[in-house]
């Protein structure tokens, strides 16, 4: 059994996040993954953004680099570039990446660079007081949508599988243990490895669209998902949650390898 504790920085604790927030969680599953695969730590690196989740890399002991708002892809990018035999693993907001960092996103997906990005999803800007994010749904309320979000929210799913991914999945933090799996299935893959983490926000999300406490938060989790099926293509719950997209094609550091050497260069 994973001793988490012996992955991470003591020394940056207490955290900085509120009580039922699932980052923990989402971290906790991360380091579960990279334990139970036998990564050797000192060939993992952890990269992030800006925002509540992407503060996990200072909290985990591992070669880690944390960015400019939106901008977590093209460092992994040239991480990965320079040292292809790394690990590469993001950790991202749904604002950090599909706001500011959208662009970046629909374009690792397809490059299909070999980096796992992890996608924390609470339907909200946390760290900036709450704000509306790309996947906020339509309806709910935010600091910056008191009258109700009138944006459709993105379907990240389809997104990643429909700009490149080859391996998309969606978990949850109620889900603990399916997601921890997605996660390793995502970093043994070959290519651009996209999982989205449903999550909590009690403070902003919870508080504003009056859902509840932390735990009533995971209860809305457990009953709102349902796993995927196949051949099923309409569900009654709003959330599907499983591994969606699993497909091989040519990696880009590979790739880049061919040019390379067909310029007779040596790699």
């Amino acid at each position: 059994m994973t001793n988490v504790q012996d992955y991470l920085r003591e020394s940056h604790m207490p955290h900085i996040w509120c009580p039922g927030c699932g980052n923990g969680i989402v971290m906790g599953n991360i380091i579960r993954a990279i334990d139970e695969l036998g990564l050797d730590r000192d060939k993992t690196v952890i990269v992030s953004g800006i925002g509540c989740s992407s503060r996990a890399p200072g909290y985990m002991d591992f070669d880690t680099l944390h960015t400019a708002h939106g901008r977590a892809l093209p460092f992994a990018t040239g991480i990965k570039m320079a040292n292809p035999d790394l690990h590469v693993i993001v950790i991202s907001g749904d604002g950090d990446a599909t706001a500011i960092g959208g662009n970046h996103f629909i374009h690792a997906c397809r490059r299909n660079v070999d980096i796992t990005l992890v996608v924390v999803n609470n339907c909200i800007y946390g760290m900036t007081s709450g704000q509306f994010s790309p996947m906020t749904p339509t309806g709910k309320f935010a600091t910056t949508a008191v009258y109700g979000n009138i944006d459709r929210p993105f379907d990240l799913v389809n997104l990643a599988g429909g700009a490149g991914a080859t391996y998309v999945a969606r978990g949850s933090v109620y889900h603990a243990m399916q997601t921890k799996n997605y996660i390793k299935h995502a970093i043994e893959h070959k290519g651009f490895s996209v999982v989205e983490c449903l999550s909590t926000c009690p403070t902003y999300y919870g508080r504003r669209n009056k859902i509840g406490d932390a735990v009533s938060m995971m209860e809305r989790l457990r009953d709102d998902c349902t796993m995927l099926k196949p051949g099923v293509t309409e569900y009654d719950k709003p959330f599907v949650i499983g591994e969606f997209v699993n497909r091989e094609a040519k990696e880009y550091t590979e790739a880049y390898d061919e040019v390379i050497m067909k310029a007779g260069g040596k790699k």
